[in-house]
């Protein structure tokens, strides 16, 4: 795993004009490997609680909008011509989801409850206050890399439940791997064919960090998502690196 996970690290990349864009662009790779799947439990359970709570806690002093991290994307998003009220990113959504979507498992909020692993990053997500999307390595292909896209990209997705193809809008940042488009812009929405299942054991996970979020803070909820998976098995092994407009970080095993 060590010299796979080295090698995507290594060869992954950002285009120079998402840094045109967003000088204070960062993206924290974090690789992890045998992962034991399993339905949601005690520790998922109690991480998403602990999520719930500080959405809960910030609301006391913001609106989610001006969350300061939340705040930092809408404007981004808005640089390359999305309106952030309709198209929201990934950590928007998911802190909405504790105060719009009702009760979740046993009345403790709005986040979803999907499967161990997805209840893990999902409440790293909000609990730090950090966009995070994670990748189905197995299905992945070569090493990830973030452009602003030309428009003419297809993007498979779903509507109303059937496959359809689209295409990245002229200027979005989008993620891609050898075979396409990954993710669309930025953080907004994952394509089906490396997401995450109840099966997937290896992961590339994407936090993303606009200012005034330091890179102590991606470090610190990239340790606390290789802890709590690293937990469920001593097989688990996880590394990371951080890309940003001075290029890339060292490599750093957790």
């Amino acid at each position: 795993m060590a010299t796979e996970s080295a090698q995507i690290l290594k060869a992954a990349r950002i285009a120079p004009e998402i840094f045109q864009l967003r000088p204070d662009y960062r993206a924290l790779l974090l690789v992890v490997d045998g992962i034991p799947p399993g339905p949601s439990d005690t520790a998922s359970e109690t991480l998403l609680r602990e999520a719930e709570n500080h959405v809960r806690e910030l609301l006391t002093q913001h609106p989610i909008p001006d969350f300061p991290h939340i705040a930092a994307w809408r404007e981004a998003y808005k640089s390359f011509g999305t309106k952030p009220n309709k198209t929201r990113n990934s950590l928007e959504a998911l802190s909405r989801r504790v105060v719009t979507a009702g009760a979740g498992a046993g009345g403790a909020g709005g986040l979803p409850r999907v499967n161990r692993l997805t209840d893990i990053y999902n409440a790293i997500s909000v609990k730090h206050q950090i966009p995070l999307g994670g990748e189905d390595l197995d299905k992945y292909e070569g090493a990830p890399f973030l452009i602003r896209a030309a428009g003419d990209e297809p993007f498979q997705t779903f509507s109303g439940g059937e496959p359809q193809t689209e295409c990245a809008a002229p200027g979005e940042p989008i993620w891609c791997d050898g075979k396409g488009v990954t993710c669309r812009r930025w953080n907004w929405r994952q394509g089906p064919r490396t997401a995450l299942t109840d099966d997937s054991r290896r992961v590339l996970f994407i936090l993303d960090a606009l200012e005034p979020l330091g890179d102590d803070r991606l470090v610190k909820a990239a340790e606390e998502l290789a802890a709590a998976l690293k937990g469920l098995s001593t097989e688990v092994q996880a590394e990371y690196r951080i890309l940003g407009a001075s290029g890339l970080g060292d490599e750093v095993k957790l």
